[in-house]
């Protein structure tokens, strides 16, 4: 049974966040005067520290061992005791070697610490403002407990989720939080509506999140794990791992290898024991060679080098991959769900359009660098217009600047590289705007000082700055358009107020409904100029008969390529996905404007309405356009989980701390690597080292690239394997007639000796056109399929095993055969034998590896020096088979003896019919899907 919650004893049993200010410290028992020493001890009891704590991990030495105890890591284990009990140690240390570096490789290319939860604890800071009884100090902030009051300036870093009781002028940067970078302006008063996710709600603050500006008071009412933080950092770190399509292709390999080549080898020990005649320790030896030979000991760690090197590609393409497996995941990834400010928008507002006087402008530039001017909309040559030859563009600017709160920061201040805002991106896109109108910044405040500003409230969904001017007080609004223009009685035209007809505000509606459709987010900016200043500088006694002076519309422009990259996506067969905090119409209009959603029936699910729908519901509605709006990472990551429940591999992309569930959940996990913070970057198998989205789209294409070149060298590795089998099979029915014709040791030799680097360099092909216009590969579809082991056992496989064994007895042929019999073993003769048997493999798999290059693709098209990697594996192969044959000490290992110029053209003249013959085969294939395409097409007519 779960142990329940430690909670404060409560006046009322209603939330704090519906309490009137004067009522929270009773309800959390505590008072304006703070808690007591007493108190504060008695409650660090009960709830202990305000610390972000970590779970229990995996030990790192469980981790290191897992990568020895798998079923392929066993069946290799196993392999080396049998050749130790055959008497063959080389054979036993060889195979065991391959088992400890590959698992050791594979330990240290994914050994990475669980940060997630480290970077979280750094957000909380270290130390928090309080008043305890009655007196304010400041504390670590590990030491607050729920009743403190928290004491809030701008700049602070906020210890804990607590209730304001005390705001003026307060706004609080939640960008940790909720993703979305606009600051939240936060007031004591208490809230009726109880269908809003926290960070909604204006009266609470929450650890981890900073002030912006503005001061204030706050009663804690939660700390440590049971903070919003707590529950993201819970719901990151108990989300489990989950295997890669990789992985469980691998596993099912393994099964499939292990079934394969223990039953070959017992079939073929019975044989040999009870139809052959063979003793049972000769059996024994032969029935493990059969083992050895349909073992690919070479696969893992081609793989996890093929994987590796996938890990460098990518990187080159500003893709960093921590997790080896994740490579080959983006391939086979059918959805992407995806947030919106920072990922596809650039996270900067920018003004682009603008209705001053009755004339629609246009502002050019992006961002917050300050370049670009203002033109009228209607002449696309007119010449900019600035402010000094203007005076409704002027009007329009000063309230800009003088209602406003932001700074613009240019290159070099502050240790930024580039123009930033600090402050409010809206008000940071007006002074931009600014700029770009050519007004003095620095003139029109030092000559308007602000005497009051009555902060934006939600209620009344606009801000006031009243200013002493020339012409007296002066104030400035800017806000929501409908409900401004409520208060507007006139209309600037040619610098002078005219009175606002009905016609006035139609047309100023409907440019307002205009700019809204485009996606656009538009603000209203009047102003009002009184003789004498009022008593009261209140919004009820300023803000009415007011004078409109314009509509400023702007936008948080998408990245310039993520357009393209959902094009490519859309092509691929991948759908995307918008999660988003923020408002369901604004992600609407960003989804269209890059093309994510094309339909006009696109469903948008917020929140709330998640909160109400059943699994079955949600499954229901992932079919078709759907974006899902007001998401907190609960939502985030119930939506991931039902898309995985539904077949689909999911990536997920994020930058913020709200983003790090979903992103440990996904299959693979993207975060941003410039704008995203360190709880993402930790919790994502993949970083975005350009924050640019269509890098995903490279990354994609790459991993499916990768899947294609791991079924190539399947391929090529089991190549070998039926030429290694068939030589044990020839001894067997031959009942010992035939020596054995190719030695375990030279088995090895080639599974992991020559095949090895021809093997990765097929790791290495470039994408086949194409590639991203098919859809991702099904899941159902396995890596060995009968059509892989058909082609590699079946055609390449016999080729090589013919060119094998011919060469075998080529070179008894030299030696007088049949008139002599054939060489006996531990013969000269005999060692030159299985050399040429070891020698027709590799020079035949010198030529399949060009076959194995691509499924239909001539050779001809591909070009034979396309691939680089290639020639030099092939080169490496070729070289090792010498070194073995020629080189005394290894010729005593692997049994070989050296051969001359005829058994060389023999061998060799085996390389060109194998690539003639798989040629031939390609263009088979191809005639035969011309056939079907031509019979489907007419079909269709």
């Amino acid at each position: 049974m779960a142990t329940p919650e430690p909670a404060l004893p409560a006046a009322v049993d209603r939330p704090v966040h519906t309490l009137p200010a004067s009522a929270v410290y009773a309800a959390l028992s505590t008072q304006p005067a703070g808690l007591s020493q007493a108190q504060v001890d008695e409650r660090r009891q009960v709830f202990g520290a305000n610390a972000i704590k970590e779970l229990p991990r995996t030990p790192h030495i469980v981790r290191f061992l897992s990568n020895f105890t798998h079923l392929m890591a066993i069946l290799l284990w196993a392999g080396g005791a049998i050749g130790f009990a055959a008497q063959l140690p080389q054979l036993g240390i060889a195979i065991w070697m391959v088992n400890l570096i590959n698992g050791s490789f594979s330990f240290w290319q994914e050994y990475k610490a669980e940060k997630a939860t480290e970077a979280l604890r750094r957000l909380i800071p270290f130390h928090a403002r309080v008043r305890r009884d009655g007196c304010e100090q400041q504390i670590s902030a590990s030491e607050l407990v729920p009743g403190d009051i928290m004491i809030l300036a701008e700049g602070d870093r906020i210890c804990a989720d607590a209730r304001l009781v005390r705001a003026h002028e307060l706004r609080v940067d939640q960008s940790t939080l909720t993703g979305e970078s606009l600051p939240a302006a936060k007031s004591a008063d208490e809230i009726i509506h109880s269908n809003l996710n926290p960070p909604e709600l204006r009266n609470l603050v929450f650890a981890g999140t900073a002030v912006m500006s503005g001061s204030g008071e706050a009663v804690v009412t939660a700390t440590g794990m049971r903070s919003e933080f707590g529950k993201i950092a819970l719901l990151t770190e108990s989300t489990p791992d989950r295997p890669s399509p990789l992985q469980m292709e691998m596993a099912r390999v393994t099964r499939i290898v292990t079934a394969l080549a223990v039953g070959i080898g017992l079939v073929f020990f019975l044989l040999a024991t009870f139809v052959a005649g063979v003793q049972l320790a000769e059996s024994f030896v032969f029935a493990m060679g059969m083992i050895v030979a349909f073992v690919p000991e070479g696969m893992l760690p081609t793989v996890t080098l093929s994987l590796a090197m996938g890990v460098q590609r990518m990187a080159g393409r500003n893709a960093l991959v921590k997790r080896l497996s994740a490579v080959e995941t983006l391939g086979c990834t059918g959805v992407i769900c995806t947030d919106k400010t920072g990922t596809l928008t650039k996270n900067e507002m920018t003004v682009r359009e603008l209705w001053s006087a009755g004339r629609r402008l246009l502002a050019g530039g992006s961002g917050y660098a300050p370049l670009g001017t203002i033109t009228l909309q209607s002449e696309s040559q007119s010449e900019p217009i600035a402010c000094d030859s203007d005076v409704d563009l002027e009007q329009l600017l000063v309230a800009c600047a003088l209602c406003n709160n932001a700074r613009l920061l240019a290159p070099g201040d502050d240790d930024n590289a580039q123009w930033r805002v600090l402050g409010d991106p809206t008000e940071g896109a007006l002074i931009v705007l600014c700029k770009k109108g050519k007004l003095d910044l620095d003139v029109v405040t030092r000559r308007s000082p602000r005497l009051k500003e009555i902060p934006f409230d939600s209620r009344r969904k606009r801000m006031s700055t009243i200013h002493r001017t020339q012409h007296g007080v002066t104030v400035y609004v800017k806000g929501a358009p409908r409900e401004l223009l409520a208060l507007c009685t006139s209309v600037a035209c040619n610098g002078k107020p005219q009175p606002l007809s009905e016609s006035d505000v139609r047309e100023i509606l409907s440019v307002n409904d205009e700019y809204a459709r485009s996606g656009l987010r538009v603000l209203a900016v009047a102003m009002r100029t009184i003789a004498a200043q009022p008593n009261e500088l209140t919004a009820e006694n300023v803000e009415r008969n007011l004078t409109l002076l314009g509509l400023v519309a702007m936008l948080d422009p998408p990245h310039p390529e993520v357009a393209e990259a959902v094009r490519k996506c859309h092509n691929a067969g991948i759908k995307m996905v918008m999660i988003t905090g923020d408002y369901g119409l604004t992600a609407e209009s960003i989804a269209r404007r890059i093309g994510m959603i094309g339909s006009h029936n696109a469903r948008i699910i917020t929140g709330a309405e998640l909160d109400d729908m059943s699994e079955e519901a949600l499954t229901g509605s992932l079919a078709g356009d759907v974006i899902f709006a007001r998401a907190t990472p609960e939502h985030k990551l119930r939506v991931v989980g039902a898309y995985q429940n539904a077949g689909y591999v999911v990536a997920v992309t994020g930058d913020g701390v709200n983003d790090a569930p979903s992103l440990k959940r996904a299959d693979i996990g993207v975060a941003m690597g410039v704008s995203g913070t360190d709880v993402a970057k930790e919790s994502a198998d993949m970083i975005l080292l350009d924050d640019n989205f269509a890098s995903i789209v490279n990354a994609i294409e790459e991993g499916r690239t990768v899947y294609a070149n791991i079924r190539r060298f399947a391929i090529y590795v089991f190549n070998s394997n039926m030429a290694e089998a068939v030589p044990f099979v020839l001894m067997l029915f031959s009942r010992g007639a035939v020596p054995l014709p190719l030695t375990i040791m030279q088995v090895l030799s080639i599974d992991l000796g020559t095949d090895m680097v021809p093997a990765l360099a097929l790791g290495a092909e470039p994408p086949e056109s194409g590639v991203m216009r098919r859809p991702p590969r099904s899941l159902a579809e396995p890596l060995l399929s009968w059509q892989v082991f058909a082609r590699a056992l079946l055609w390449y496989g016999l080729i090589e095993s013919f060119a094998a064994i011919s060469g075998y007895f080529f070179l008894n042929w030299l030696h007088g055969w049949p008139v002599l019999p054939l060489a006996a073993e531990g013969t000269p003769v005999y060692r030159m034998a299985t050399t040429m048997t070891l020698a027709g493999v590799v020079v035949t798999q010198v030529g399949a590896v060009f076959g194995c290059r691509s499924d239909r693709t001539s050779l001809l098209q591909l070009g034979f020096f396309t691939n680089k990697l290639v020639i030099w594996g092939i080169a490496c192969e070729l070289i090792l088979l010498l070194l073995i044959v020629y080189v005394p000490v290894l010729q005593g290992i692997f049994n070989t003896g050296a051969l001359g110029l005829r058994e060389w053209a023999f061998a060799f003249a085996w390389t060109p019919i194998i690539i003639v013959l798989d040629e031939l085969r390609k263009l088979t294939l191809r005639i035969t899907d011309q056939k079907k395409a031509r019979g489907f097409r007419q079909c269709t007519l």
